[in-house]
């Protein structure tokens, strides 16, 4: 990735969020890397890979390092955001490219750490003889201690800027651009309407469940029927509880909440559990008691 120019110039450093990106895409590339492989043995017995996955994953990944940082000095995820991995180790200013000992030592300490830190317990796991418990005690505590170091590096890079992982300090590669940098144009109005456009969509998205849209409807179906006006008769049916109020048909099963009209068993069963404040959409009474509706209808009415 380093052309020739690129020697002759002195190199420009990266944002600590550029080398932070870097490190998160190289996790979701080997997540990705890891799900592909492991869906070619879908059809196989459940299990087969378990045995030999950390050995599968150091395979897998000194794949990746041959032809990621041995090949072009910088990860997946440097590549993506136009950063390669410098010798920092030399004197001048000048892009230097990795050297063969810094390539086989990184491989050494990802890789081969990673490995070691899935397969060591496994190792001595199932060993009970003195020596072992030691050995798993030792390890254990340079685990520790590494984490430990790790966390210390990575607050010197939060002040510093450089060398995002405990692997890059001992080493000595430093991130730097490929390139210089320019200027990006930027179209502000395009940005700013997205922007908008996705604030505003969010808020519907966490306002709309707020809403209750069924007693909504009621409401402005109760305000428009006193408008659109109904006929002496159709008000005469529903005084005479031969309508419900909700479906406005013959009522089944008729209740009533507490006021002078009816609604079939199930609308208002269903409305009332729906939504615990319901209110009659004609008169706008609340709930008080859901009792059937007792009354005689002659059998001349009912032909009518």
């Amino acid at each position: 990735m380093a052309s020739s120019a690129g020697n002759e110039e002195s190199v420009n450093p990266v944002l600590r969020i550029s080398q932070l990106d870097a490190l998160e895409l190289n996790k979701a590339l080997e997540q990705l890397v890891w799900s592909q492989f492991t869906s070619c043995f879908h059809g196989f017995k459940p299990g087969v890979l378990a045995h030999f996955e950390p050995e599968v994953k150091a395979f897998l990944w000194l794949i990746l390092w041959r032809f990621t940082v041995y090949s072009k000095n910088a990860t997946v995820g440097q590549a993506i955001l136009n950063i390669q991995y410098k010798n920092n180790l030399s004197q001048t200013e000048k892009y230097q490219p990795l050297s063969k000992h810094q390539k086989l030592w990184y491989l050494v300490f990802t890789v081969g750490g990673r490995w070691l830190e899935e397969r060591c317990y496994d190792l001595f796991s199932n060993r009970q003889l003195q020596s072992f418990r030691k050995i798993k005690r030792y390890i254990n505590f340079g685990a520790g201690l590494i984490k430990l170091c790790g966390l210390v590096n990575f607050l010197i890079f939060l002040q510093k800027g450089t060398f995002a992982t405990l692997t890059e300090r001992i080493l000595g590669i430093r991130s730097v651009f490929c390139k210089p940098q320019s200027v990006r144009q930027v179209g502000f109005e395009y940005m700013n309407r997205e922007l908008l456009w996705h604030g505003f969509a969010e808020f519907l998205i966490y306002l709309l469940p707020l809403i209750n849209v069924q007693k909504l409807k009621l409401k402005i179906s109760s305000w428009c029927l006193p408008i659109t006006g109904l006929s002496n008769s159709e008000n005469t049916l529903a005084a005479h509880c031969k309508e419900c109020s909700l479906c406005g048909e013959w009522p089944t099963m008729p209740h009533t909440i507490g006021c002078s009209h009816v609604f079939c068993y199930y609308c208002i069963k269903s409305n009332y559990l729906f939504d615990m404040y319901f209110t009659c959409p004609k008169c706008g009474s609340e709930v008080q008691s859901l009792q059937p509706l007792k009354y005689k209808i002659e059998m001349t009415e009912l032909n009518a």
